[in-house]
């Protein structure tokens, strides 16, 4: 019964909650649970792909403003500022996503976020790594 959770859970939220209730008003209470368990691994596990994606856009970007310092522009500003604001929104509404949860994608979001703005800048980039604060903490302003 757990693989029917599963694909459920990830497929469709709506629909796993209604079957859970469905579950639930039926008096199945160990499938509801089992359910219930699904559901919550499928959303944590969403979450933490949108925290992913947003870090490889983040990091796109950063790389992109230190790579090519005379193509910088506003719109590459607010991307970078616009990805810190929906990781923060993430974090707060999803507590599991902590800082160190965010540092266990960090190596595998660089190597993405490179490779693509390799793709896009025709060239090979020679940065290394990017801190925390690069990524987190620095302004990004043309000022």
């Amino acid at each position: 019964m757990n693989s029917k959770w599963k694909e459920l859970a990830t497929s469709s939220h709506l629909e796993t909650v209604k079957t859970i209730q469905r579950e639930l008003e039926a008096g199945n209470l160990d499938e509801a649970e089992a359910g219930l368990e699904e559901l919550l691994n499928a959303m944590g596990r969403a979450e933490r792909n949108a925290v992913d994606s947003q870090l490889v856009r983040l990091m796109k970007h950063v790389i992109k403003w230190r790579a090519q310092p005379e193509r910088r522009s506003v719109s590459w500003a607010v991307s970078i500022a616009n990805a810190r604001y929906e990781i923060k929104k993430i974090q707060k509404y999803e507590p599991s996503i902590t800082d160190d949860a965010i540092r266990e994608l960090w190596n595998d979001a660089f190597k993405q976020a490179k490779k693509e703005v390799e793709l896009k800048m025709q060239k090979k980039c020679d940065l290394a790594s990017l801190s925390w604060n690069k990524v987190f903490k620095d302004e990004y302003d043309l000022q």
